[in-house]
C-alpha cells in the first residue's frame, strides 16, 4: 500500500476518538482522507463491530469513493466496503463501511434516530456546507443526545478547508488535527481582468490550445455548468479534430456513469486527457494523470429568494478557498501548471470562504424534515441557523400544500399528509404531487412528471411543452443520440416514486387519459406558479405569486390562455422570469378538485379610473382574479379600511397637506430629534411620514366617514387633525423652543425656514448689525444656520458662526456690498460700535 500524507495524523485521529465522541480533521486535496481514514478506523476497539457511515455530497464522489475503498482492501463493493445513493445501492450482509449521500443519512435518521449498529459518522467534504449536511449533523447531534447514552455515537467531520475552531466549539469544543498533506509546486499563469458580461468559452477554449501545446500530462478544466461544457466540449472538438492522441472528457453529476468513469480513470498509455468539469471535481473526486488545471473562477449555486418563493440559478465567482483546492488537482503527482483566468487584483477581492448553502437555499424541505423530527428549528445545533425569512417562507408553503398546522411560535406540526409527503425521496411540492396523483387515480402519471421535474430537461430546445416530454418517457417518441441517459435516470426515477406510493385511489378521476390532468399534477407542485396570459397570443403570463414569466422565442404554449410553469428563471438583472417547461392548465379544474387552491375575499378598493370606491367579492387563487362580484351593505369598518389603505398607498400628498403644516410637522420632528440625542426618549410624537402613515388608523380614520369620493379628501381639515397629535401643554412649549420667527436687532421679525436641519434664517446683513453671535432655538440647544442677504435680498454668505463671519469675512463682503449701498455700509465695523455704545450705556 503506497504512503499517503494523512497517514502521519492517523495515529493521533484514532487516539482522539478514544479519548473524544467527536473530532475535526483538516486535509488538502489529495492527502487521501476519504481512502484512509474510515479504514484506519474500522477495527478500532471503542467501534465494537458497529458500522461506519460516511456521508459524500455528490452521488458520483460516493460511487467513486466506495469504489477505491473496496480496492485498498482487494475486494468487490458490497462485500466489507458498499454505497447508497439515490437509484442504486450496493451492500451486502458484510458491509461495514457504507458510503452514502447525505439525503439518505436523513430518512435513515428520521427512521431510526438512534442510528443503532452505526458507531461512526463521518462527514466527508464538510466545507461544502449542503443542505442536507448541516441538517443531518443537526438531527445527528441531538438524535445522540436523546438516545445514545450508553454508547455514543462517534462524529467526525473532515475536509480540504475549514473553520475549524467553529466546528470544533459546535462539537463541543472537540479536537482539530491537521494534515499538511504533501503537493507538489504549482505554477500559476494569471490572465487578464474578466469584463461584466464576457462569454467565458473563448478564452476557456484557447487557454486550453496554449496549454496543450505548452505542457505535459492531462488538463482538468473548471466551468460553472453543463451548458458552458458543452459548448467548450463542441469547440475543442473541431479545433483538436487532427489530434487523435487527445481525449475529451465531459464530467459533471448527470453523466451516465461510464462517461463519468472515463473522466476520473488514467488516461490510456500514451493519450492525454482533458477533463471539463463542474465543482464537482474540485475537492470530492480524485481524477488521474493531471498536472494542468484551467479555472474560469466561476460556480453556478442555487438562490433562494423569499420575496418571490422561487429558486433560480445564479453564476458568481468562486472563493479563493476555493481557488485554492482547484489549484491543487495540478500538483498531486509531480509539478504542475494552474491557468487562473482572472487577474491577480481580481483574486485578493475574492471572498475567502463560500457561502453555505443553507444561507441562500430553499428550506421547504429542511423544515419538512426538522417539523418531522418533532422540534422546532431552534431547539437544534446548527453551525449557521436558517434564515428567518427563508424559513418563514418554507413554512407557508407547506401549510398551503397542507402538510402542516399553522405554525405557532415555535414550528408548526405536521398534518397525516405531511408526514407521509416527509417519507418521500423528494422536495415538498414533488411529494404532494405523488400522493394526490395517487389518490386521483393518476399515479402512473404522477411518477413520470415528478421523474421529469427532479431531473434536469432530458428534451432542450425543442419547446416548452411538458407533454413532450411525456411523450418520451411513455415511449411514444424515441430519445434523440445523446438524451437516452437522462430518460433512463427519469425512468428509474418514476419506478422508485411508483414503489413507494402505497394504498388505493381514495377519489380516482372519471376521465384519466384526458390531457388537462397534466396542468393539474403541475398546479398541486407549483400553485403559486399557476399562469394567465396578460394578452391573447402574447408571451407574456401573469403568475398567481404576483410575478411576470415570458416566453423568449415563440411556443406553441402562447395559444394557451392558462398555463402551469413548471420551470421558469432569469439572469441576473432581468426583471421578467423566463418560461422553460410548462403545461396547458383549465381554471374548471379550480371549480372542483383544486378548489382548495381558489380564496375568497371582499376586497374594498378604490377605482382609480372613477376615483370611487369599490366593493366586491373576489375569487382569486394567489394574485389572479378569477371572478368578481358586487358587493352591497358595506360595513361601515371596512369601508373607513379600504380608505385608510388608499391614503397609506398613495401617500401623505392625497391629504391637503400645506406648506405651514410641513413646517409644524420640522419644528415638532426637531424637538423630538433634540432630545432623543440627549436622553434617548422624548415628550414629543413622532409625526414623520412614515410615523403618521403607519398609525392613520389612530389619527385620520375617525374624519373619513364622509369621503366617498377622491375629490372629498381636499376638504378634510388635515391641519387641525395632525395638530391633535400633541398633547397638552406641547403646543405651547413648541412655541417657545421652536418659534415661528426670530426678533433681529433692526427690530423686524424674520421667519424661520425648518424644512432643513439646523432651521434656517434668511435675512438681510444690516438687520445683523449690532447683534454678535448666531440666534439659538430649543432652549439654547439648536443653532440657527444664517443665509445672510444683501438689500436686494440676494445670498452674500451663509454662516452658523456670525461671530466670526463679522472678524475673518465681513471686511471683504463690506467691499463688495459699499460700492452698490454706500449708505447703508459706510460705517467700519457696525456690530463693534453697537457694543461699544452698549458698554457706554451700562
Amino acid at each position: 500500500m503506497i504512503s499517503l500524507p494523512i497517514d502521519e495524523v492517523l495515529p493521533a485521529l484514532r487516539h482522539a476518538l478514544t479519548q473524544r465522541h467527536e473530532a475535526v480533521l483538516e486535509a488538502p486535496p489529495g492527502a487521501g482522507k476519504t481512502t484512509r481514514v474510515p479504514l484506519s478506523l474500522l477495527n478500532e476497539p471503542w467501534l465494537a463491530g458497529q458500522k461506519i457511515v460516511m456521508l459524500e455530497p455528490r452521488r458520483l464522489a460516493a460511487r467513486a469513493a466506495a469504489e477505491r475503498l473496496a480496492s485498498e482492501l482487494g475486494e468487490k463493493v458490497g462485500e466489507t466496503v458498499g454505497y447508497r445513493i439515490r437509484l442504486d445501492s450496493k451492500v451486502g450482509p458484510t458491509t461495514r463501511i457504507e458510503v452514502v449521500t447525505e439525503g439518505i443519512l436523513t430518512r435513515r435518521l428520521q427512521q431510526d434516530p438512534a442510528l443503532e449498529g452505526v458507531g461512526l459518522l463521518i462527514f466527508d467534504e464538510f466545507h461544502e456546507r449542503s443542505l442536507d449536511a448541516d441538517l443531518a449533523l443537526a438531527l445527528s447531534l441531538n438524535g445522540r443526545e436523546l438516545f445514545r447514552d450508553e454508547q455514543p455515537l462517534k462524529i467526525l467531520l473532515m475536509s480540504a478547508t475549514l473553520e475549524g475552531e467553529r466546528l470544533a466549539s459546535v462539537l463541543d469544543d472537540a479536537p482539530i488535527l491537521r494534515s499538511e498533506g504533501r503537493m507538489y509546486p504549482v505554477a500559476m499563469r494569471w490572465g487578464r481582468p474578466f469584463v461584466p458580461g464576457e462569454f467565458i468559452e473563448p478564452r476557456v477554449v484557447q487557454t486550453v490550445l496554449d496549454a496543450l501545446n505548452d505542457e505535459t500530462g492531462s488538463l482538468l478544466v473548471f466551468l460553472p455548468g453543463q451548458a458552458e461544457i458543452r459548448r467548450v466540449h463542441q469547440q475543442l472538438a473541431q479545433a483538436l479534430e487532427s489530434q487523435s492522441n487527445i481525449l475529451l472528457c465531459p464530467l459533471h453529476g448527470e453523466l451516465e456513469l461510464a462517461a463519468q468513469r472515463a473522466a476520473i480513470e488514467p488516461a490510456p498509455s500514451g493519450l492525454r486527457k482533458v477533463v471539463l468539469a463542474t465543482n464537482i471535481a474540485e475537492t470530492s473526486l480524485t481524477i488521474d494523470g493531471v498536472r494542468v488545471v484551467i479555472d474560469a473562477g466561476l460556480a453556478r449555486v442555487p438562490r433562494f429568494d423569499p420575496g418571490s418563493g422561487m429558486t433560480r440559478l445564479d453564476t458568481q465567482r468562486i472563493s479563493r478557498a476555493s481557488a485554492t483546492q482547484r489549484a491543487g488537482r495540478a500538483g498531486r503527482l509531480e509539478p504542475g501548471v494552474c491557468y487562473r483566468l482572472w487577474s491577480e487584483d481580481q483574486h485578493a477581492q475574492l471572498a475567502a470562504y463560500g457561502t453555505a448553502e443553507m444561507m441562500q437555499a430553499d428550506l421547504a424541505g429542511l423544515a419538512l424534515q426538522v417539523a418531522r423530527w418533532g422540534v422546532s428549528a431552534q431547539e437544534l445545533v446548527w453551525l449557521d441557523a436558517p434564515p428567518a425569512a427563508s424559513y418563514a417562507q418554507a413554512q407557508q408553503l407547506l401549510e398551503r400544500l397542507g402538510a402542516m398546522n399553522p405554525a405557532s411560535n415555535q414550528g408548526g406540526t405536521l398534518t397525516a399528509h405531511g408526514e407521509a409527503m416527509a417519507e418521500l425521496p423528494a422536495h415538498p411540492r414533488i411529494a404532494h404531487l405523488l400522493l394526490r396523483g395517487q389518490e386521483w387515480g393518476l399515479a402512473d402519471m404522477a411518477c413520470h412528471v415528478a421523474a421529469l421535474l427532479g431531473e434536469r430537461d432530458i428534451l432542450r430546445g425543442a419547446g416548452a411543452d411538458v407533454h413532450s416530454r411525456l411523450a418520451l418517457l411513455d415511449g411514444e417518441v424515441r430519445a434523440a443520440r445523446g438524451g437516452q441517459g437522462g430518460v433512463q435516470r427519469a425512468r428509474q426515477l418514476a419506478r422508485q416514486y411508483r414503489a413507494q406510493l402505497r394504498g388505493k385511489p381514495a377519489r380516482p378521476v372519471a376521465d384519466p387519459e384526458h390531457p388537462r390532468w397534466l396542468g393539474a399534477l403541475l398546479a398541486l407542485a407549483y400553485p403559486d406558479r399557476i399562469a394567465q396570459q396578460r394578452k391573447p397570443g402574447g408571451a407574456e403570463y401573469r403568475l398567481a405569486n404576483g410575478r411576470a414569466a415570458l416566453f423568449s422565442e415563440v411556443d406553441a404554449l402562447m395559444k394557451q390562455p392558462w398555463l402551469v410553469i413548471a420551470d421558469l428563471g432569469s439572469r441576473q438583472g432581468q426583471r421578467e422570469e423566463r418560461i422553460y417547461l410548462a403545461a396547458e392548465f383549465d381554471p374548471a379544474l379550480l371549480e372542483d378538485v383544486l378548489s382548495e387552491q381558489v380564496s375568497v375575499i371582499d376586497q374594498l378598493d378604490w377605482d382609480e379610473r372613477e376615483g370611487v370606491l369599490r366593493a366586491e367579492r373576489q375569487r382569486k387563487v394567489g394574485e389572479l382574479v378569477l371572478s368578481r362580484e358586487p358587493l352591497t351593505g358595506l360595513d361601515e369598518t371596512a369601508r373607513t379600511q379600504a380608505l385608510v389603505n388608499l391614503v397609506r398607498r398613495k401617500g401623505l400628498e392625497l391629504l391637503p397637506w400645506t406648506p405651514e403644516l410641513r413646517q409644524w410637522q420640522a419644528r415638532v420632528g426637531l424637538l423630538r430629534q433634540l432630545d432623543l440625542e440627549a436622553q434617548g426618549q422624548s415628550d414629543w410624537p413622532d409625526v414623520s411620514d412614515a410615523a403618521l402613515l403607519a398609525s392613520l388608523e389612530d389619527w385620520l380614520a375617525p374624519y373619513l366617514t364622509r369621503v366617498s369620493r377622491l375629490s372629498h379628501f381636499a376638504s378634510l381639515d388635515v391641519s387641525s387633525i395632525v395638530h391633535n397629535r400633541l398633547p397638552w401643554p406641547l403646543p405651547q412649549r413648541l412655541e417657545e423652543l421652536a418659534p415661528h420667527h426670530i426678533k433681529v436687532p433692526s427690530g423686524s421679525s424674520v421667519r424661520l425656514d425648518y424644512s432643513e436641519h439646523p432651521p434656517i434664517l434668511a435675512v438681510r446683513l444690516q438687520e445683523l448689525f449690532g447683534l454678535a453671535d448666531t440666534p439659538r432655538i430649543a432652549g439654547g440647544r439648536q443653532v440657527v444656520k444664517l443665509h445672510l442677504l444683501s438689500p436686494a435680498r440676494r445670498p452674500v454668505q451663509v454662516t452658523q458662526d456670525l461671530a466670526n463671519f463679522w472678524r475673518s469675512t465681513y471686511a471683504e463682503v463690506k467691499k463688495d456690498l459699499k460700492g452698490r449701498y454706500p449708505k447703508l455700509f459706510h460705517k467700519l465695523d457696525p456690530w463693534v460700535e453697537s457694543l461699544n455704545k452698549n458698554k457706554v450705556d451700562k
